[in-house]
């Protein structure tokens, strides 16, 4: 029963935030926009709207590790993504990075509103003129100044195993001269499961790792380019996992203690 009254205060408390933010975030962009072209501003105010949601949410315990020294070097940041709790938990890293996301998003209200605001960006899965479009788009926001976050598995996995990862961050960072910044996530997967919206207890960590440089490498360097991150995030989350007592390999919908 408690937790049954715990979910949905989270959903509640979720919903109410978004909406009462959507607002606040409309006015930042329309007084930041003609002065800040990547939207900066504004794309932090709405990650910040995401942040305020869960530090309400008393099921979750959730923290970041690592920072930047120059928030405004643009960067291809990668992350490994257990669920959809990812992206409350990445939002807490302390500067703005426009996010690729899949086109449904951009269609829910006041949240797809504010993606919008926010100049994230749209991608229609299977298409591949909206993939061309979303690589010029991704591209734009990195001449701005501004970071792009990418999950190049492309989708959340419903195993501990990470999916094989997908090109398109590694070629974007490789013909935008923008290094990698790697994330290693653990712990999201039992606050918000694939298959269920239900919220769970969950304690979770993102740790920031080493970035990795692109200077000098081509096309051809993918393939490697690719497989040095899948390391990275790998050893990052397995360490993470020791810390948090997840079991690796363990892919029951169990969530860790809070």
């Amino acid at each position: 029963m408690v937790r049954t009254l715990q979910n949905w205060w989270a959903w509640t408390e979720t919903v109410l935030v978004v909406i009462l933010g959507t607002p606040i975030v409309a006015l930042i962009f329309a007084f930041t926009a003609p002065f800040d072209p990547g939207r900066y501003a504004a794309g932090r105010a709405f990650r910040l709207v995401g942040v305020a949601a869960l530090r309400l949410n008393s099921l979750w315990r959730f923290r970041t590790r690592g920072s930047l020294a120059d928030a405004r070097r643009p960067y291809v940041v990668v992350a490994n993504h257990e669920s959809y709790a990812d992206v409350f938990l990445i939002s807490c890293f302390p500067w703005e990075m426009k996010w690729l996301s899949k086109d449904t998003m951009f269609k829910i209200p006041c949240m797809g509103w504010m993606m919008q605001m926010a100049g994230d960006i749209k991608l229609v899965r299977g298409n591949r003129d909206s993939a061309a479009d979303a690589i010029l788009q991704c591209r734009d926001r990195l001449a701005k100044k501004v970071s792009v976050m990418i999950f190049p598995e492309g989708t959340r996995s419903r195993t501990w195993e990470m999916l094989p990862f997908k090109d398109g961050a590694f070629r974007l960072a490789i013909e935008s001269g923008a290094p990698i910044l790697p994330i290693a996530v653990s712990g999201t997967r039992h606050a918000m499961a694939k298959g269920t919206f239900r919220f769970l207890p969950a304690r979770a960590i993102a740790q920031l790792l080493d970035p990795i440089s692109t200077t000098g490498m081509t096309l051809a360097d993918i393939g490697t380019l690719k497989q040095l991150t899948r390391d990275r995030i790998e050893a990052g989350r397995r360490v993470l996992a020791a810390e948090l007592g997840v079991r690796v390999g363990d892919d029951s919908t169990a969530s860790t203690t809070a």
